[in-house]
């Protein structure tokens, strides 16, 4: 169609507000409602919903969004895309035609399958497909692991072709995310696989829009610009025929969209500037953004070429088991107290060595001469880990409270002893796309195999060469004086974008934050390796660092096990700013 596609968000991701699917569909006008509900730990959760329940697997609260705007959509000729499907598209899609029909309604279901490889890991091994984990290199079979969780993220073009039969609501099992968008897009436009330009437009669209309201305001370093402090309204991509998009959201909702809340979303948890999707690889190096009228950002410019001949699987397998507890040390000599608390509570399990993982942390928040009690006091988080869950669990948390009254002066702890809980790991592999099938079943229950497109070599990232810069009057401060930031996880890795507001602190930024310099800054990189990209269009540079997340969220026993906190913490790190820039 010659005018563009109005595709709106409701859902960042499992457990996301459930009233945006009816904010969404009442606040204004759009073509197609989408949902994001999956990520690495969500199939974990998914399939330890399934273990209670073979039946479930999918993401419950789609059907409460479903029930409460089903009808509308229907009355309004909007279609529904979303990935809620999880583990089990069939049974969500089964499960909503069951609602449909209590309501008195009969839309045209489709889903989409085909990623769920687990079933097939020994087949894949046995033609020699390794699976080998993308930061270790470690073979699977090597790991002697039994994954739960084995899916790959296929693309757009099923969804297009459900659209293209006149589905009015397509349940996904694990697409990407982009996916969402590049498949009504391509349906809308009528795009050919070879439309790379206007495909890798609509990944960049659909990146966008993903997480819902972090690209409204959410999430967003630059407090003082969101002058609407209501909740942000969930964003909308008016994707064009080429592939551009403007980014938007309805009027009279909170929030803010601008060129800066639109480049934090675009630096979120992405690695190389080509970045990878099933369909096509994204150029976000050469994205282009501009500030069209208040709410309204337009993205263009977006080159794009073929995808690889590989897809990422998502595996996930069981860990072991897992406790934390928590013990408070109040006022003076937090040091020692924290040291005498450690050796009494690990003479008491009978050493450090009875566990296969130990992770202990003091966690500073107090302060001297502290104005309240709460000011004056600091964590000691102690974690244990072990395939034994008999080891982690109560004779462990109990083993805590023995120090109540013979360990440090004010022993208190922030729970009670608690249980063990069963961890899982996340494992990224490639797995070649001619070995997964991407099946698309119609309304009317036929079953579509969709081919695989052509395919290519992934650009290769070439940084720029280092520009002497004259040396400069400097100022200790901030770095977040000069730029904003945008942190979280990709598996085991973290990653952080830094943006600024111009091509003058951009230029500063790029020449004075380096790989060692950005280690000084997060000491916690010291020994890992870190990946530095440049992305001048958006004056911005993206820091991965491997590893910083252990084996993922659900193994990781950082605080913070996503990354979110990240950027802001580098922000808050003093160095020498050109006063020119202060």
């Amino acid at each position: 169609m010659a005018r563009p596609v109005r595709i709106a968000n409701c859902s960042g991701f499992y457990g996301d507000r459930v009233a945006a699917a009816r904010e969404m569909v009442d606040g204004g006008p759009i073509d197609v409602l989408t949902g994001d509900y999956l990520a690495e730990l969500t199939m974990l959760i998914l399939w330890k919903a399934r273990q209670k329940d073979p039946s479930a697997g999918y993401a419950k609260t789609f059907l409460t969004q479903m029930e409460q705007v089903l009808g509308s959509c229907l009355d309004r000729g909007v279609r529904v895309v979303a990935n809620a499907g999880g583990l089990n598209p069939a049974g969500l899609a089964e499960r909503l035609a069951e609602l449909a029909e209590n309501l008195g309604l009969a839309p045209r279901v489709a889903y989409v399958t085909g990623d769920d490889l687990t079933g097939r890991i020994d087949e894949l091994l046995a033609a020699d497909i390794p699976l080998a984990h993308l930061d270790t290199g470690e073979r699977l079979a090597d790991a002697g692991v039994e994954p739960v969780t084995a899916n790959a993220y296929l693309g757009g073009w099923g969804i297009a072709q459900a659209l293209g039969a006149g589905a009015d609501v397509v349940v996904c099992g694990r697409v990407t995310d982009a996916s969402l968008v590049v498949g009504p897009a391509a349906w809308w436009h009528g795009w050919t696989r070879t439309d790379h330009d206007a495909l890798a437009g609509a990944v960049v669209a659909g990146h966008v829009i993903e997480c819902g309201p972090q690209a409204t305001g959410g999430n967003y370093s630059w407090l003082d610009e969101i002058t609407d402090r209501r909740y942000p309204g969930f964003p909308i991509a008016d994707v064009e025929a080429d592939g551009s998009s403007v980014i938007t959201k309805h009027p009279g909702t909170g929030g803010l969209v601008s060129t800066g809340t639109v480049t934090a979303q675009l630096l979120y948890e992405i690695a190389e500037p080509a970045y990878v999707n099933p369909d096509v690889v994204a150029r976000f190096d050469t994205i282009r953004l501009e500030q069209l009228a208040p709410d309204r950002v337009r993205v263009s410019g977006t080159e794009g070429s073929p995808p690889p001949d590989t897809l990422k699987v998502a595996l996930n397998h069981i860990g072991g088991y897992r406790n934390t507890m928590t013990l408070v040390l109040t006022g003076l000599d937090v040091e020692a107290k924290a040291a005498w608390a450690e050796q009494q509570l690990f003479d008491i399990l009978g050493g450090r060595e009875r566990f296969a993982e130990v992770d202990v942390r003091l966690l500073r928040f107090d302060r001297e001469d502290a104005p309240t009690n709460e000011q004056a006091t600091a964590h000691l988080r102690v974690t244990v880990k072990d395939p034994d869950p008999v080891k982690v669990g109560r004779a462990f948390s109990n083993a805590t409270m023995e120090l109540a009254l013979g360990g440090y002066a004010g022993f208190h702890t922030t729970t009670p002893p608690s249980a063990e809980s069963a961890y899982g790991v996340y494992w990224p592999a490639l797995v070649p796309a001619s070995a997964v099938t991407h099946r698309v079943v119609l309304p009317d229950g036929t079953s579509r195999v969709v081919e695989h497109g052509p395919t290519g070599p992934v650009p290769a990232y070439v940084p720029s060469a280092a520009e002497p810069r004259a040396a400069e009057d400097t100022c200790r401060l901030p770095l977040g004086t000069v730029c904003a930031a945008r942190s979280g996880d990709k598996g085991g890795n973290a990653n952080v974008g830094l943006w600024t507001r111009d091509p003058a602190a951009y230029a500063w930024l790029r020449d004075y934050l380096t790989v060692d310099r950005f280690r000084c800054l997060l000491p916690e990189a010291a020994g890992l390796d870190v990946h530095r990209y440049e992305l001048p269009n958006l004056c911005a540079l993206n820091f991965v660092v491997v590893g910083l997340l252990g084996s993922g969220v659900a193994a990781s026993t950082r605080p913070d096990p996503q990354a979110k906190g990240l950027g802001e913490y580098l922000r808050s790190r003093f160095v020498d700013v050109p006063r020119s820039l202060s």
